[in-house]
Formats: C-alpha cells, sequence, structure tokens
C-alpha cells in the first residue's frame, strides 16, 4: 500500500485547525476511516466543535481515534445537530444516547446491520433481545401485535418515564431484534434528545446501556468514550444523566393476561402491584 503524501496530513491538519479555532462560526470536521487512504472532510454548519484525540501523524498510522462527541443542549435539542444524529442512525451508524436513566447505544433496529454492531459493541449474547425507545403509544401500535389493557393502563400512568414494557411483537421487526423471542421490550423516555432524535429520524431506536455486557452503566458521554473506546465513533453528549438506576421492566407478553416484574427499577414494584389492583 502506498504512503500518503506529505502534502496530505499537512492540509487536512490545517483545515481542522481552521474549523476549531474559528469561534464566530463553529463547524464540525468528521474524519472518515472507510480506508487509510481516505480522508473525507464533510462540514455540517452551526454545529459543534469535534475533538481531535490524534494528530494526523497518528491517523496515518492506524491508530485508534476517541470517539466525536457532539454536544447537544438536554432540554432544547439544536435542531441542526438532531437532524445530524439522525441522519447517522438512518445511515447505518451504532451512537451513544443519552436517556432519561443511562446512556444507550442508539441504531436503527431495522437495519440488520446496525442491529450485529451493536451486539458486537457490547459483546452481548445473540440470545438476549434488544429494547427500543420510542415517541409514543402510537408507535408502539405499530411494534406489537394486538395491545392487552394493562400495556395501556401502564404507559398512561408511567410514560414517558423509566418503564420498559415487554409485549408480543409485531412481524415487521425482525428477528434479531428480538432474538427469536417474538416479544418486544417498549419504552417511551422523559428526555428530549432522544425523543427529538426518533422523530426525526422516523423510526424508533434501540436503547440498550451503552457499556460493555457486564460491566457498569455509564452516567455520562464521557464514560462511554471510555468504557467503549475505538468501538463506537459517535457519542451524544447531553450531560450526566438524571437518574443512575435502570428503567424498570414488566413483562406482559402472556397470552393470559398475567403480568410481571422482571427488573425492578426506578419504578418500585409496589407502585405498579397497586395501579393493577385498582379497578377499571
Amino acid at each position: 500500500m502506498p504512503a500518503p503524501s506529505e502534502s496530505q496530513p499537512s492540509a487536512t491538519t490545517s483545515t481542522a485547525r481552521r474549523c476549531a479555532q474559528d469561534s464566530q462560526n463553529p463547524l464540525t470536521f468528521r474524519w472518515s476511516f472507510a480506508s487509510r487512504n481516505s480522508l473525507t472532510p464533510p462540514f455540517y454548519p452551526r454545529s459543534v466543535i469535534c475533538y481531535f484525540a490524534h494528530t494526523s501523524q497518528d491517523i496515518w498510522k492506524g491508530s485508534s481515534v476517541q470517539a466525536e462527541i457532539i454536544k447537544i443542549r438536554h432540554d432544547v435539542p439544536e435542531a441542526s445537530l438532531v437532524r445530524y444524529v439522525a441522519d447517522q442512525i438512518k445511515a447505518g451508524h451504532v451512537l451513544g444516547m443519552p436517556t432519561d436513566t443511562f446512556y444507550g447505544l442508539a441504531a436503527d433496529p431495522f437495519n440488520l446491520r446496525a442491529v450485529d454492531r451493536v451486539y458486537d459493541i457490547k459483546s452481548r449474547s445473540r440470545h438476549k433481545p434488544l429494547s427500543l425507545l420510542i415517541e409514543s403509544v402510537d408507535q408502539a401500535e405499530e411494534l406489537a401485535r394486538p395491545l392487552p389493557e394493562g400495556f395501556y393502563k401502564l404507559a398512561r400512568k408511567f410514560w414517558p418515564g423509566p418503564l420498559t414494557i415487554i409485549v408480543q411483537a409485531a412481524s415487521r421487526l425482525p428477528l434479531k431484534v428480538t432474538a427469536n423471542t417474538g416479544n418486544v421490550a417498549l419504552r417511551v423516555p422523559s428526555a428530549a434528545i432522544p425523543i427529538a432524535v426518533i422523530q426525526t429520524a422516523g423510526i424508533p431506536i434501540t436503547a440498550t446501556s451503552a457499556n460493555l455486557s457486564g460491566a457498569v452503566e455509564c452516567t455520562t458521554a464521557e464514560q462511554v468514550r471510555d468504557q467503549l473506546q475505538e468501538r463506537i465513533s459517535i457519542i451524544v453528549d447531553g450531560g450526566t444523566s438524571p437518574r443512575d438506576v435502570a428503567s424498570t421492566i414488566v413483562d406482559l407478553s402472556s397470552d393470559n393476561g398475567d403480568w410481571r416484574v422482571i427488573r425492578e427499577g426506578a419504578i418500585p414494584t409496589q407502585e405498579i402491584s397497586q395501579l393493577f389492583s385498582q379497578q377499571g
């Protein structure tokens, strides 16, 4: 493989420096690592200055490069940044994403290669299904078989919020997402960034935690970067997670209408039991 000319690194480095120093009109400069002979610098106006963790010499040597961190306001997400993130997900990339619990791995669940990447990034068993973040009950109805009444009771009470509900999946969902269980875990988060991304992309996104299987979950973008390192290329930084406990998971997939809590998290089991004990 021929070595790149000396002019290439200096030109790209110079461009990157001008990009990072332009405080009046900050730009995002993304390196493309599709091949070691190619550097592609697309620009996104009014975006965010990226972190350049390595010099051009490091890049040409093929060393690992830290993830691009995109800072987005957690309360009122910037539309241009949300669009960029949504486009990356629809293009098949897997991103670190803040939620109202831990940071998650956001991918298009209908893109089988992206789903495979989620499993690879986490070193997660393919026998474990992936949960999905959605924007509304209407979207849940598109992803599931006819929903039981218990689903609507839980959704009215606890959504948006840290409650994941397992229901029978619709046939349109890939088997890789459900891990051949026939069920899907759904949640509407109480977090503006993922909701905005879902609405802009027009699809649900995967929600499994952004950490190695068995490792500690992450509550900041920096923790995601430090733990996953070169396994992930883009992380959305929405600040520190508002809570450091996982969502509660309720299983409603039984044909007889029974329910059970398979993981108690932010919402106590007692609150769910009290809800189902009420008449009507």
